[in-house]
């Protein structure tokens, strides 16, 4: 039986419902939008993840600034911009899409974004408070991949759960917040012996790898719960890191497009809704 697909609209609708209001308050209370500042460098995979956040955005009346960087931008003129957006009243929250342009290194926003604009919890403060387990800006991504598994009633307490993919947006953040739901946790990343032998243990199999296709069913253990992070542009399209057959063996799938995005873009609109508040109080 094919696997049932985790589609990321619903959840991400139920979110943006119980978020409207709020904004309405805020906007009342200040009399002033709530505003982004993205930082888009020129990589398919970033624009194309930058047109999916203002499509979720906008209708909200949050004001979506796009500061481009080219390839030839250097560490000093990243650090003058990002200083000014972190002075500017009318910038609520600051994101800073990767890949970034060569020449920085990948650190660099977490280094420079003000903890308080930080909408996309990269800043140590945010990553600290969250494997701590205290309250903490969540990094979107693997936020909104907790929001489906509760939506569609998915359990995770008590369960084997394999993240493949290590990185300090995705991976690693998923882990500290699997492991505050009571979960089992293995990493893979790409040192990783015998992938698949490790990932056919996982009963929650998570895959944040930027590899088209990497996982297929022979690599799935039947009856697993898959979650594809993948945003990898292949020719015109978009494809997951997880290759659709994987269907046929899983129980439940995310598909890509329109599983994890979508509920991403609306948690990174709650991240903002919640640095208002905190920045009015």
């Amino acid at each position: 039986m094919p696997a049932r697909l985790l589609e990321g609209y619903p959840v991400a609708e139920e979110i943006l419902r119980d978020l409207r209001e709020q904004l309405d308050a805020i906007v009342t209370q200040s009399s002033q939008r709530l505003g982004v500042a993205v930082l888009l460098p020129a990589d398919a995979g970033a624009q194309s993840y930058a047109r999916a956040i203002h499509k979720t955005l906008a209708p909200l009346g949050i004001e979506i600034r796009t500061i481009s960087l080219d390839d030839s931008i250097d560490e000093e003129r990243f650090r003058e911009i990002v200083t000014r957006l972190n002075q500017q009243a009318d910038v609520t929250g600051i994101l800073a899409l990767q890949p970034l342009p060569h020449n920085l290194p990948r650190w660099l926003p977490a280094l420079t974004i003000a903890p308080e604009k930080d909408v996309d919890g990269i800043t140590p403060l945010n990553v600290g408070r969250l494997h701590l387990g205290l309250p903490a800006i969540p990094p979107s991504t693997p936020a909104g991949a907790m929001e489906l598994l509760r939506y569609y009633g998915i359990a995770v307490s008590g369960r084997r759960a394999v993240v493949v993919g290590r990185s300090p947006v995705v991976g690693r953040p998923l882990v500290s917040l699997l492991l505050s739901a009571d979960a089992t946790v293995t990493v893979c990343h790409r040192k990783t012996a015998d992938l698949a032998e490790v990932t056919r243990t996982a009963e929650l199999l998570f895959v944040a790898a930027g590899s088209p296709g990497l996982i297929g069913p022979e690599m799935v253990r039947p009856g697993a719960v898959v979650v594809d992070f993948g945003v990898n542009v292949v020719g015109e399209r978009l494809v997951g890191d997880v290759d659709p057959a994987v269907a046929e063996v899983a129980s439940a799938l995310t598909p890509v497009p329109g599983g994890t995005g979508p509920v991403t873009n609306a948690v990174l609109a709650r991240n903002l809704v919640t640095l208002a508040r905190l920045q009015r109080s």
